[in-house]
């Protein structure tokens, strides 16, 4: 019995395809050879049987010698005892072989994926890289499965050319030199095979891509009128893949027809010089039944062969697009030169804009452009160690960008703006180390003001929760991470327009439930927002303009001597006392999702409608 995930998936071998399947295979050695040996027993008994009862025709029912028909007939009887455990075992051998190159495969692109930061997203879209691990790695593990076939194929393949040597030099040529040509004949129809295979890959990847956005937007579509226009381009890439995979189909279907026509004419052929052979004289009547056996069975090798030059093409074309996904730089890294972190809780100062988040208080930035404040975010968390190095972020005497990954995360935790809720429990959703009791879990959600959720479940933190956090609304997905984020504990926190799906009464106990948890002890917060129920709330306010600080103060002191500042916190006030606000947020949250990705995603734009609709 195996377990995964593995406690390591290994470093893999990314200069190739060829290298990357061969990595594979030695990090499996051991199950591998196995299925060697076991194959190879499994296929000597085959073909050995026709032998056997060859000697059974010819010493015991021709010779009419009863003891020896026994003898040959125990020993056929034990070929097929033997026969049946070694398939077993290698069949056995064969699945694990399979599962572990597979699921090995696919914990590379999952461990990529949280790992690459922002550099795969802005590659591939979220249904290439789900297509990669699901589809891709399981052509990949193909390959690996059908090892101790093969292997046993090329044994039997030898070990029958020397039991036809041994009845007739002139067969024996025939079995040598036919069985490697009938391969070699089936290349001629495999090749067309490998450039369909891969036009269907890339085919079906699009498709997938495409339908996972879809489902992503489907509530928004729906509200808006729009599912149609996606369900119509939805239609034409599950065309497009269905011509492709057509066309992998006749190639099939020609590997198989050419299969059964090269086969068969070697089969007739063999089995015809036999005859003659036999009528001549120069062998016995057991040996053409032999030899019969041995025609049947070199089936088996010529089919194995093509299914493997078959195989093998599909997972070159899985294990190209797995190489592409990992070979992606990550954006963030411990490469090269590190320093440790400051002992002491430290300042953060950002020299591009200059802003400093100073330990032991609660901040807030607030830009007249929405894309400065959310990049600063990105700065203060290390998002893109490519910004840092020309962006510098000082951590006390240290760049943030040379401190090491690991505590960089541990002690520096950015909450996004788009709230992201995973399947599992609500615990699991909130304390994923399971490192704080119930009382504490049930504080941090006070602090978010999210209760009311918690309370509206029916097994409470037991719950479980649907994909992406689906069952709840913007607001109550917003709220539940902020207070996973706020569990944390952490000696740093980003929070980026927390508030911007809540409406006004359950802000100002966010705010004030925040200051309460936050201001105590070293802790350093930094609210990225231009709410003034937030701005309140904080020790200090910065307000960029033209990315650098235009003027530092505390809420009302801005309000009173900045009129910039005034005009983008009061913006769209006269609407309703809370709007311009959550106008406000939405920039910001798009302008958080442009700098994401380097594009504004229409995925993303629709659940930016979906939480403004709720809102």
């Amino acid at each position: 019995m195996r377990s995964f995930p593995y406690p390591d998936a290994g470093s893999p071998d990314l200069r190739s395809p060829s290298r990357f399947l061969w990595w594979l295979a030695r990090a499996e050695r051991g199950t591998l050879l196995a299925g060697v040996v076991y194959g190879s027993i499994w296929t000597a008994c085959q073909a050995l049987t026709p032998f056997v009862l060859g000697r059974a025709v010819d010493q015991g029912i021709v010779s009419g010698n009863f003891g020896r028909l026994l003898l040959w007939v125990a020993l056929l009887v034990g070929l097929t005892l033997l026969q049946s455990v070694f398939a077993t075992l290698r069949h056995r051998t064969a699945v694990s072989s399979w599962m572990q190159a597979a699921y090995r495969s696919a914990q590379l692109v999952g461990h990529k994926v949280t790992r690459s930061g922002d550099a795969l997203p802005q590659k591939f879209s979220t249904g290439e890289v789900v297509s990669t691990s699901a589809s891709d790695a399981m052509r990949i593990g193909e390959i690996y499965d059908l090892c101790a076939r093969l292997a046993g194929s090329v044994v039997g393949y030898l070990l029958v050319t020397y039991l036809v040597f041994l009845s007739s030099w002139q067969l024996g040529l025939v079995v040598l030199l036919g069985v490697p040509l009938c391969g070699a004949m089936l290349l001629f129809v495999i090749r067309p095979l490998q450039r369909r295979q891969k036009e269907q890959r890339e085919a079906a990847g699009k498709m997938t891509a495409l339908g996972a956005d879809t489902v992503a937007g489907l509530r928004v579509l729906r509200g808006i009128g729009g599912e149609h226009i996606f369900v119509e381009r939805y239609r034409e890439r599950s065309r497009d893949t269905q011509l492709a995979g057509n066309k992998v189909a006749y190639s099939l279907a020609d590997l198989n027809a050419v299969q059964v026509l090269v086969v068969g004419a070697f089969s007739v052929a063999f089995t015809w010089i036999g005859a003659l052979q036999a009528v001549s004289g120069h062998i016995e009547p057991g040996q053409l039944v032999a030899l019969y056996g041995y025609a049947v069975f070199l089936v088996s090798p010529i089919r194995t062969a093509a299914e493997a030059v078959s195989r093998f093409i599909r997972a070159h074309v899985g294990a190209r697009r797995i190489i592409d996904v990992l070979s992606t730089p990550s954006a963030v890294h411990d490469a090269g030169t590190t320093v440790p972190g400051p002992s002491s809780p430290s300042a953060l100062v950002d020299t591009v804009t200059g802003v400093v988040a100073v330990p032991g208080t609660l901040s807030a930035v607030v830009s007249a452009d929405p894309a400065e404040s959310a990049a600063l975010a990105r700065r203060l968390g290390r998002f893109e160690d490519a910004v840092l190095r020309e962006a510098q972020v000082r951590w006390g005497e240290a760049a943030l960008h040379l401190v090491p990954l690991r505590e960089v995360r541990r002690r520096i935790v950015v909450s996004d703006a788009e709230p992201q809720l995973f399947t599992g429990t609500l615990r699991e959703e909130l304390d994923p180390e399971g490192r704080h009791s119930d009382a504490e879990i049930k504080a941090a959600l006070d602090v978010a003001s999210a209760a009311d959720v918690f309370d509206a479940l029916e097994n409470g933190l037991d719950d479980e929760v649907t994909e992406k956090g689906r069952g709840f609304s913007g607001g109550q997905r917003q709220r539940l991470t902020l207070a996973r984020a706020v569990l944390t504990d952490a000696e740093v926190l980003v929070l980026i327009e927390p508030t911007s799906a809540v409406d006004a009464h359950t802000e100002r106990r966010i705010a004030t439930a925040l200051r309460r948890k936050r201001g105590a002890a070293a802790n350093t917060t930094v609210v990225v927002t231009a709410s003034p129920l937030l701005l309140g709330a904080m020790d200090t306010v910065t307000f960029l303009e033209g990315g650098a600080v235009r003027a530092q103060g505390t809420h009302r002191e801005l309000l009173d001597t900045v009129p910039a500042y005034r005009q983008v916190v009061i913006r769209g006030e006269g609407m309703d006392g809370h709007a311009g606000t959550h106008t406000t947020s939405r920039a910001t949250a798009r302008a958080g999702a442009k700098a994401t990705d380097g594009v504004e995603r229409p995925k993303e734009d629709r659940e930016t409608v979906e939480e403004g609709a709720q809102r």
